[in-house]
């Protein structure tokens, strides 16, 4: 109630001001944040490397880095352009500067995202929507800070008294949260949904490469409702 107050209060004081500035103000300050933030944890992720390679003597040689470093990019570098389209219409642009700093998009500042803005009623691409799921994005990596602190000080204790059938069902955590957020938005546009799930279906069962699958599902469906959108104005034009 107090977050869906606040972006209710919010929402009203943009509206009703300069709209056009209260915005650019606030995307300009979240650029400047966004792009520190990320760039200062860019930098300090060389910095183990580097200590280790220059410091210790265990460089590995560069033939060894570029070997991996040419592997692992076939194997997610179309992941790299294809996270921030996807999910930038959900997260806004605070958001994703957000979630690219903490990690878990997929499996936590997206579902927390939807969830915030469809608990306060703000349609996807607004800014009561950017603003909510900021909001619940922030919440989020904070309370995951919390939780991954705790599990480091305690992890190896739980996942030695985690029941084994409880450590198996945990790879389906991340399928089911998929499925929560499709469901989530094919309530308010049921036959996208199903469009959606039977073109997810089809390209998950066809005999391609799974280096592709994800892009192509991305592609089709978001080809096919733009395609079924246009159609939609043509007839009401």
């Amino acid at each position: 109630m107090a977050i869906s107050r606040f972006v209710e209060v919010a929402s009203r004081s943009v509206e009703r001001g300069s709209e056009v500035i209260d915005m650019d103000t606030f995307h300009k300050q979240s650029d400047f944040w966004g792009r520190l933030t990320l760039w200062t944890l860019i930098l300090l992720s060389f910095v183990p490397p580097l200590y280790f390679s220059f410091v210790l003597g265990y460089h590995p040689g560069w033939s060894a880095i570029l070997g991996g470093l040419v592997g692992y990019a076939a194997f997610v570098g179309v992941m790299w352009f294809l996270e921030p389209i996807t999910y930038y219409p959900i997260l806004g642009k605070s958001g994703t500067y957000i979630a690219f700093l903490t990690g878990n998009i997929a499996n936590m500042c997206l579902p927390c995202s939807a969830s915030a803005q469809e608990a306060v009623g703000a349609e996807p691409g607004t800014k009561k929507a950017e603003i909510a799921g900021t909001l619940g994005i922030a919440t989020a990596s904070l309370t995951n800070i919390i939780v991954v602190i705790l599990s480091v000080l305690g992890g190896t204790f739980l996942l030695s008294i985690i029941p084994q059938p409880v450590e198996d069902a945990l790879k389906f955590i991340l399928p089911a949260i998929f499925g929560g957020v499709l469901g989530q938005f094919a309530m308010k546009k049921p036959l996208y949904g199903l469009i959606a799930f039977a073109i997810g279906m089809a390209v998950f069962f066809s005999p391609i490469t799974a280096l592709i699958k994800l892009v192509l599902c991305v592609a089709l469906t978001v080809s096919v409702v733009l395609f079924m959108e246009k159609l939609k104005g043509a007839k009401s034009a």
